[in-house]
């Protein structure tokens, strides 16, 4: 592998000037000299006249090579890549990219008579093996799992199974794990490549094989998945039917895209804005953020309207109106907190996390960062406005705002899912409006309840 020797921004300028020039030889040897990570990267700077020329250039296999290589946040440039080709090569490229990686692309292609025809084009191979992993359940593990691994019979010979694997390993995406299975195809467990290379040549592989393997079933949610590689420390991970029959593995590097997407979704669901908008349009990126803003309009109108019912009371003192946003803006960051925690649990469903555990470690919490900065507020409010009535209405009404603020950024979240919703919903402007609108009422209930001392 060939290591930059100048920055990624001159490699890009090079590269153009390369393909501007017509000069294919240089850039076939420079470019295909790259890791293909890096091959990946650099054809994504590329304006559509340079790429089309990438085309002509590279063959179908090479240009697979750097298609699989794209990670999942650029995944959805894809169906602009795939339109500027021919379709014969576009199929041939399809063929030639591992089936899993190439179900990804054609997910993210809408045009699905394009995605059609290049099934119809492909190699007969290629389409049977995209066709079975296609219908599967998105965001399960038959949905990220690769068809190209590696089998050998329980009753072959270290040297018959080593003889096999080297006729397989071209097509394979890993060689490090050997799946042994039986006459139907059912999993009987798993050899290493270590394994074949230290044992005797005429050791059969039902005496090597260790029949202790983890194992996931098609439909099983992938971050469950993603958490099994994790948690075992594996390389990949064997996908079994309901009568343990081998259809697919899940490498690691599949593991990390589902990482990479939780994490963006969770992200996602924290400002209410999809996080991969900076690829699209400033239309398209203002349609998905205008429902969010207008129902936390509608919210923030209800908050202006609960203020409203109070004008007499702050019409009557009103220094209480100087709080205001001090007490609303600390009840938020004080829900956005809890959120956070709550979705780090959520995303992490190994730990045991019970609804009513979270509800008394999150109500325990808020209650004592709600006495420390209620003490701390009260102390200074009412010293600064020379009222010591006024500092103890603000301290309580601040400490009950954070309590409230705290369950709710920690338990709407499982609520919601508990419902059969997305925990995303309940995401921080959300929560922070919400804790606007609870903070203000709490504020001024308990202001008019101590009315008479304040006047």
């Amino acid at each position: 592998m060939e290591v930059f020797e100048r920055s990624f921004e001159e490699s890009v300028i090079s590269f153009k000037a390369m393909l501007q020039s017509n000069r294919m030889t240089r850039f076939r040897t420079e470019f295909l000299a790259l890791h293909n990570y890096d091959q990946a990267k650099i054809f994504t700077e590329f304006a559509s006249s340079e790429r089309k020329k990438v085309y002509q250039y590279l063959a179908p296999n090479e240009l697979a090579d750097v298609f699989d290589a794209f990670e999942s946040d650029i995944l959805h440039l894809s169906e602009e890549y795939f339109l500027e080709m021919e379709n014969a090569y576009a199929a041939i490229v399809l063929g030639e990219m591992y089936a899993d990686n190439a179900v990804d692309i054609l997910n993210n292609i809408d045009n699905k008579e394009k995605v059609n025809m290049y099934m119809h084009l492909m190699p007969n191979t290629s389409a049977r093996e995209i066709s079975r992993l296609i219908n599967y359940i998105d965001e399960t593990a038959g949905s990220i799992m690769t068809t190209e691994f590696v089998t050998v019979k329980e009753e072959y010979t270290v040297k018959q199974a080593y003889e096999h694997l080297k006729l397989a390993a071209a097509q394979a995406e890993t060689i490090y794990y050997v799946y042994v299975i039986d006459e139907d195809s059912r999993l009987k467990g798993v050899i290493s490549l270590r394994d074949l290379i230290v044992h005797d040549d005429q050791t059969l592989i039902s005496e090597i094989l260790n029949p202790r393997l983890i194992t996931v079933e098609v439909n099983d949610d992938q971050v469950e998945v993603a958490k099994m590689v994790q948690d075992y420390d594996l390389l990949a991970l064997p996908v079994v039917g309901f009568d343990r029959e081998l259809l697919g593995i899940i490498t690691v590097d599949d593991v990390l895209d589902v990482i990479q997407e939780e994490a963006d979704s969770d992200y996602s669901g924290l400002a209410a804005v999809d996080v991969n908008e900076i690829h699209t349009t400033p239309i398209k990126a203002s349609k998905s953020r205008l429902p969010w803003l207008v129902t936390l309009l509608f919210m923030g109108m209800g908050t202006a309207t609960l203020i409203s019912q109070f004008e007499g009371l702050i019409s009557s003192v009103p220094v209480l109106s100087s709080f205001v946003t001090l007490i609303t803006g600390t009840a938020g960051n004080a829900g956005t907190q809890s959120l956070a925690v709550a979705v780090r649990k959520l995303t992490n469903k190994s730990e045991d996390d019970q609804f009513f555990d979270s509800f008394g470690f999150e109500l325990l919490t808020g209650v004592v960062t709600g006495i420390v900065v209620g003490i701390t507020i009260a102390l200074v409010a009412g010293i600064w406005k020379g009222n010591l009535f006024l500092g103890l209405i603000i301290g309580i009404a601040m400490a009950c705002a954070i309590v409230v603020a705290n369950l709710a950024g920690a338990l709407i979240p499982k609520l919601m899912l508990k419902l059969g919703f997305d925990p995303a919903v309940a995401s921080g402007p959300f929560i922070s409006t919400l804790s606007d609108l609870t903070s203000v009422f709490i504020y001024f209930t308990i202001a008019r309840m101590f009315l008479s001392y304040l006047s």
